[in-house]
């Protein structure tokens, strides 16, 4: 059912004025976001009709936009990305482990998304594969899935990383399976110190390299003097590295996932009211405990919009990426070797048949199959179908 306010509503009755009022100050990037979303669903991009063949049901389905920052566009992408997923799972405790940068870092990623960003994968993929391969801790080599998130519930800029990891790895000679405890994985305080040295060390290098940008109130970090004064500060802070306990069997893991990886900004679902006032929609304040988390707020439309584009990646980029076990074209080995030594069946292989690429949910009326009686092109109105009935075509008898 289509939710009563879409973040598409709000695009399409304010989008026009705000890309007015914003000439010169928008990327590309995040104009063809608005664009999409305001299309998405709608004649601008075509579609087709649908016919039930045992009622005579039939309804017309817009083409989706597809882009990875649309609300409506995600489930059918998660869901595909999870049917693959599920073959990696293998029979242990998984792990949910958040690497976060300061404020002071933040700031900086900000101006510079595609090259900090990279390096806040980096850094802390790196932190997790060294640590856990030192034999004072897990001695193993593990895998790991993470995935960026750039926002806080309130969708201020809050860069983030999320990562899955199995409760344990293969040992390196390859011979075991080296089990985590059960309930801790790794020592978060010597994660963080490890993350923070190997962020600043390349976030400097960074700087030399001429790779970043400085602006508005961090203009002055141009300077090299300057920009290592305002790291000292940080060098001093804890950097919070955060494991959750782990998860309750591999169901709960593809659920988890099914949340987090293809989610944006702020979904259809969380909001509220849209009118001249603002927006309205509900978010978290994870200061509290309890009831008391949940909260709602409202942002001017002009401060939504612009809270909602900060979150725009820069083309290309990945936002979900697999390292050690799961990296690259040795997964499937080192998955087979895991399984071998966890003396764990091989993963069940889906049928290609059982659900066709272009399935499609079945009659509201009757529950019938439907199929597609007519596509129309871009811009294009659908007719109505061939001998169709009066007024109430297509209804039940």
């Amino acid at each position: 059912m289509r939710a009563s306010i879409e973040v598409a509503d709000i695009f399409r009755a304010a989008g026009p004025a705000y890309r007015a009022a914003h000439t010169g100050h928008l990327s590309l990037a995040q104009l063809k976001v608005m664009s999409a979303i305001e299309h998405c669903r709608t004649a601008a991009l075509g579609g087709h009709v649908e016919a039930c063949e045992d009622c005579g049901q039939w309804r017309i389905a817009y083409n989706s936009c597809r882009n990875r920052h649309c609300p409506k566009c995600q489930g059918a992408t998660a869901r595909t990305w999870l049917a693959e997923r599920e073959a990696d799972l293998l029979p242990v405790g998984y792990f949910h482990v958040v690497f976060t940068l300061p404020a002071e870092v933040a700031d900086i990623a900000f101006h510079n998304k595609a090259a900090v960003y990279d390096l806040l994968f980096r850094a802390a993929s790196e932190t997790m594969l060294t640590i856990a391969a030192d034999p004072k801790h897990l001695g193993a080599r593990i895998g790991i899935t993470a995935v960026l998130h750039t926002w806080g519930s309130a969708m201020a800029h809050h860069p983030h990383v999320h990562m899955i990891v199995p409760g344990g790895g293969i040992a390196p000679d390859g011979s075991r399976w080296m089990s985590s405890r059960p309930a801790f994985l790794l020592p978060v305080r010597v994660l963080g110190k490890l993350f923070r040295r190997l962020f600043l060390s390349r976030l400097v290098a960074l700087h030399d390299a001429g790779r970043l940008a400085f602006f508005g109130a961090i203009a002055h970090l141009a300077e090299r003097r300057a920009f290592l004064r305002h790291l000292s500060l940080v060098r001093k802070k804890r950097w919070v590295v955060y494991a959750k306990a782990p998860f309750a069997g591999p169901e709960a893991v593809l659920a988890y996932l099914s949340r987090y990886t293809h989610r944006v900004a702020i979904s259809n679902r969380r909001l509220i009211r849209f009118d001249e006032d603002g927006v309205t929609f509900h978010y978290k304040d994870y200061r509290r405990n309890g009831a008391d988390r949940q909260q709602v707020m409202t942002l001017a439309i002009d401060e939504f919009i612009r809270r909602f584009l900060l979150h725009v990646l820069p083309r290309g980029f990945h936002r979900i990426r697999h390292y050690g076990l799961l990296a690259g074209g040795s997964r499937k080995d080192c998955l087979a070797l895991a399984r071998q030594l966890l003396a764990a069946a091989p993963p069940a292989t889906n049928d290609p048949s059982a659900e066709p690429d272009n399935f499609r949910p079945p009659c509201p009326c009757c529950g019938g199959r439907m199929i597609v009686i007519e596509v129309f092109e871009r811009w294009r109105q659908p007719r109505g179908p061939p001998n169709a009935p009066g007024p109430d075509r297509g209804s039940c008898p």
